[in-house]
């Protein structure tokens, strides 16, 4: 079973990007799963807070789990035409200390996808973000771009996908991405 960690980078109840990794884990190809995940309960990265009492249980789980996958899917809001600062700091907590840096992400396949109301999509913080995966040491996939955008008409009030278009390129995305997680993982 191929698993991927699917991380929502959005607080928000009704997110749109915690919507289209719902959606995605029931689009999985045979014998993969995503698990989908959120960035609750982690705080402000603070190195004096980290050194005094060690990472917050929410950082050590997720840490865990991500480091255990074959793979991670970051759906990504986009906040003033970048990576949103809630998304980013908890990727700090998970990428310290540089042991774990490369535990949990060294060689690991990174998907980039988002959704957003605005006509763009999450094309500028899908691109802020590989300068991030890189210093990480992650092998991200460039086979597909997902980029949801004008996100209020492709989602139900319920936020289940109602475009049938987007849920077909949702299911090739998917099946691309996890042959790339399988290839590498042969490696």
């Amino acid at each position: 079973m191929t698993t991927i960690i699917g991380l929502s980078g959005s607080l928000r109840a009704a997110s749109y990007n915690t919507a289209l990794l719902r959606a995605a884990a029931g689009l999985m190809p045979a014998g993969a799963a995503l698990d989908v995940r959120t960035i609750h309960g982690i705080p402000l990265y603070n190195a004096d807070d980290e050194k005094e009492q060690g990472a917050p249980a929410a950082v050590r789980e997720l840490k865990d789990l991500i480091a255990a996958a074959d793979g991670l899917l970051l759906a990504t809001p986009e906040y003033n035409n970048s990576i949103p600062g809630v998304f980013k700091n908890a990727i700090d907590w998970l990428s310290t200390p540089d042991e774990d840096a490369e535990r949990v992400f060294g060689g690991k396949p990174v998907a980039l996808a988002g959704a957003s109301p605005s006509g763009f999509g999450t094309v500028l913080s899908q691109t802020a973000w590989l300068q991030v995966l890189r210093a990480l040491g992650t092998r991200p996939w460039f086979g597909d771009q997902l980029r949801v955008s004008h996100a209020g008409k492709q989602f139900d009030a319920e936020r289940r996908i109602v475009n049938p278009e987007l849920q077909e390129h949702l299911r090739q995305y998917l099946a691309g991405f996890v042959e790339f997680a399988r290839q590498e993982s042969r490696r």
